[in-house]
């Protein structure tokens, strides 16, 4: 009996995604676990694996979107054929009618926000091509869309040139970017944010790194690896910090998984450290390059960057001494994390010179009450001038 090939759920707010392309050919032969198709979420592109053996059947071209929990394909057994009459095995899409549409025509459709039922196509049997979304555009915003839209690979939206008059070019909105938008902007909406910022001296921590990564082989940890595990550390004394607020109560987590911001070409994504406060800072070191790596690659898993209960934004490579982000929902704190610079600073009675780095945490004070938030603020500041105790 034939096995269809199911678009999978990657996340709850996610219910259409991008088949990014086949990895197969229709009538290739697949064993089970080999990986079959790439799609494109809001988040990452994500490899899909066969659950079973059998010949490949696709339903739909590269390019397409379809509705989470929708076949996409199937495999079939030996002389057999795919119908509408097996469970599962039918070509489907948001309302059981399947759109006829160029892959660009669907990319562009996705972008732009149209509705691919709402237009007619012009091209043989119906199928809607580039120039029926190009005319879509036009009809809904005329003096917007007077340009000409060009090509780009899923995930990867490129400048659409406008006309001499304009004076700009077009970026067209990636899905990814277009979530991010809509979730910080509930963020700033919804959520009272409130800022409480330490200056934290880092003669010490810097010492101990330099004598870390001098001594032993292989071994590079960053600031950033110590910020992280100060952090488990301190939301480890403060307990009352790893929270999320809920229509119901406010969620205490039990493990402290702290989300990363990685800069993508798409935007904003945030992987997950699990359990940072049980690893060391070598551990964590590793774990937070590799998924920085992935992210960048656009190669997470949804496992990877889902959950997490605090944020760290580090923007001090970029020379920012200090700034304040936006609470990454549903998590109720986020830490802004500024350059390590010299600063002139009293030391009993006398000015001198010394590593000072400023972070700044952005509260949900529905959460996390002020008199909390100070708490955590003056652990992680202690752990990060008394380093010594991370390592252990």
């Amino acid at each position: 009996m034939a096995t269809a090939i199911i678009m999978p759920s990657i996340s709850s707010s996610t219910t259409e995604v991008i088949l990014t392309r086949w990895l197969k050919k229709d009538g290739d032969t697949v064993a089970k676990g080999e990986i079959i198709a790439e799609i494109e979420t809001d988040k990452a592109v994500i490899e899909v694996e066969a659950e079973a053996g059998g010949t490949f059947k696709p339903f739909f071209p590269d390019g397409a979107t379809i509705r989470v929990g929708a076949p996409m394909g199937a495999l079939l057994a030996p002389g057999e054929t795919p119908s509408a009459e097996q469970p599962g095995c039918a070509p489907a899409t948001h309302d059981d009618r399947r759109i006829f549409a160029s892959p660009l025509a669907r990319r562009l459709a996705l972008r732009h926000g149209l509705d691919l039922f709402t237009i007619a196509g012009s091209g043989p049997q119906g199928r809607i091509l580039k120039r029926d979304i190009e005319a879509a555009m036009e009809a809904q915003n005329p003096a917007a869309n007077s340009s000409i839209v060009t090509d780009a690979p899923a995930g990867q939206p490129q400048p659409t040139p406008q006309t001499i008059d304009a004076g700009y070019e077009l970026v067209p909105h990636s899905s990814m970017r277009r979530v991010i938008a809509q979730r910080l902007s509930e963020s700033k909406q919804q959520m009272p944010h409130f800022y409480l910022t330490v200056d934290c001296r880092l003669d010490k921590l810097l010492a101990l790194r330099q004598q870390v990564n001098g001594s032993l082989p292989g071994v590079k940890l960053s600031i950033n690896d110590f910020i992280i595990k100060a952090v488990a550390a301190a939301m480890q004394r403060v307990p009352a910090s790893n929270a999320s607020w809920s229509d119901e109560g406010i969620r205490r987590y039990r493990d402290i998984d702290i989300s990363l911001a990685v800069a993508t070409s798409n935007g904003l994504i945030t992987p997950v450290i699990r359990r940072a406060d049980a690893k060391s800072v070598a551990m964590i070191s590793a774990e937070a390059k590799g998924l920085a790596e992935r992210a960048r690659q656009g190669k997470l898993r949804p496992d990877e960057y889902q959950g997490g209960g605090f944020t760290i934004s580090n923007l001090g490579m970029y020379g920012v001494r200090a700034f304040a982000a936006i609470i990454n929902p549903p998590q109720a704190c986020i830490l802004a994390v500024g350059a390590a610079e010299k600063r002139p600073v009293v030391d009993d009675g006398e000015i001198v010179p010394a590593a000072v780095m400023t972070c700044t945490l952005s509260v949900d004070h529905r959460v996390v009450d002020g008199a909390v938030a100070a708490e955590f603020l003056a652990a992680f500041k202690a752990l990060l001038e008394t380093p010594l105790g991370l390592l252990v």
